[in-house]
């Protein structure tokens, strides 16, 4: 019978002596390249994919190819819920999961991030992320054995289905597809949808065969899985944002030489800065696209359908208060410069 656990041990051991040699022989002339396997679940030509690319370019660029960059998307290597386990055990060196994933981790602090209508938008959530806030949850990974890099954007989340989504109302009883985060839960619940926690990769056949009637995503990810071939209808909520952190193994990321380090490091920043200043056009492309084919009706909502969302929505922030911390929403809130 098949163990995932064994395998991501032995995957790991092979991987970290690897690693080791390369790192033992990086003061040689002739020494190997260190690599590190950057695996994430997204298409290529989504902000993270594009992102991923950017790194490995600049990463390869800036250590003159002391450093090997081995970039799988689509979940070549994992499945998001198999990710976070593979890298703390060393199998791969570098993810970007999405910043729900470390809830279920422990750190519930992340889940700030899931809770609807926080943002007004990209300039109010990156003075959190490039910001204090930011810093402290980043520096919160490394009891987990991981090192936190950076936050990278993907975009504001709008609703699908294959009936419309204009009010509340409309989602009574509708299997909703969510990743695993107990405040994404409490929003679907609050909506009177029925949360349905699934892996990434599964969603667009269950989308197509009806195990699930909706789901959740800025439009590069609908776009790029294709899901808006198997769904009817999509709203304009940008009730959510969905971003990610770029972290690595910190037993690997420790041990590198600290010229290595520090080269790998100007390289996240720069990524960082193009990753994130893309993610708001990629979106917008996506979208058009969309339009563009045909096969979902987009609906924008009225003001009085947006408070609607809004009352059913922001109630969550109050439930979720003991999970993620009352003094943490609220500094969020402030900085971000949301009044709710």
């Amino acid at each position: 019978m098949f163990d995932r656990r064994t395998f991501l041990r032995t995957a790991a051991a092979v991987s970290l002596s690897v690693s080791a040699f390369a790192l033992a022989a990086s003061g040689a002339a002739a020494a190997d390249p260190i690599v590190i396997r950057f695996s994430h679940v997204v298409a290529p030509d989504t902000p993270k994919g594009k992102g991923a690319d950017k790194f490995k370019e600049l990463a390869e660029k800036y250590t003159n190819g002391g450093v090997k960059v081995e970039v799988y998307p689509n979940s070549q290597l994992y499945k998001d819920k198999e990710e976070l386990e593979a890298l703390q055990l060393g199998a791969v060196q570098m993810l970007a999961p999405s910043l729900a994933k470390f809830g279920p981790l422990g750190i519930k602090e992340f889940e700030v991030f899931d809770l609807p209508y926080i943002f007004s938008g990209y300039d109010s959530l990156h003075k959190v992320t490039y910001g204090p806030v930011g810093k402290s949850l980043l520096d919160k990974l490394g009891a987990k054995g991981i090192q936190g890099l950076a936050f990278w954007d993907n975009g504001f989340k709008i609703m699908s289905a294959n009936s419309p989504l204009k009010t509340p109302d409309d989602f009574l009883g509708l299997k909703m597809r969510i990743q695993s985060s107990k405040v994404l839960e409490a929003e679907m619940n609050a909506l009177g949808a029925v949360p349905q926690v699934m892996a990434f990769s599964e969603v667009y056949q269950a989308l197509q065969t009806g195990v699930v009637d909706g789901t959740e995503n800025p439009p590069s990810n609908m776009y790029t899985q294709k899901m808006h071939e198997v769904q009817k209808h999509a709203t304009l909520s940008n009730h959510g944002y969905l971003g990610y952190a770029v972290i690595v193994n910190k037993k690997f990321w420790d041990e590198l030489p600290a010229d290595v380090r520090g080269n790998l490091e100007k390289a996240m920043t720069e990524a960082t800065e193009y990753a994130n200043g893309i993610a708001k056009e990629e979106n917008e492309k996506a979208l058009a696209a969309m339009k563009a084919a045909g096969t979902t009706e987009f609906h924008e909502l009225t003001a009085d359908e947006l408070a609607s969302w809004r009352e059913a929505l922001l109630p969550v922030h109050d439930e979720m208060a003991e999970r993620i911390g009352a003094d943490l929403i609220k500094q969020v809130q402030q900085e971000a410069g949301v009044s709710q």
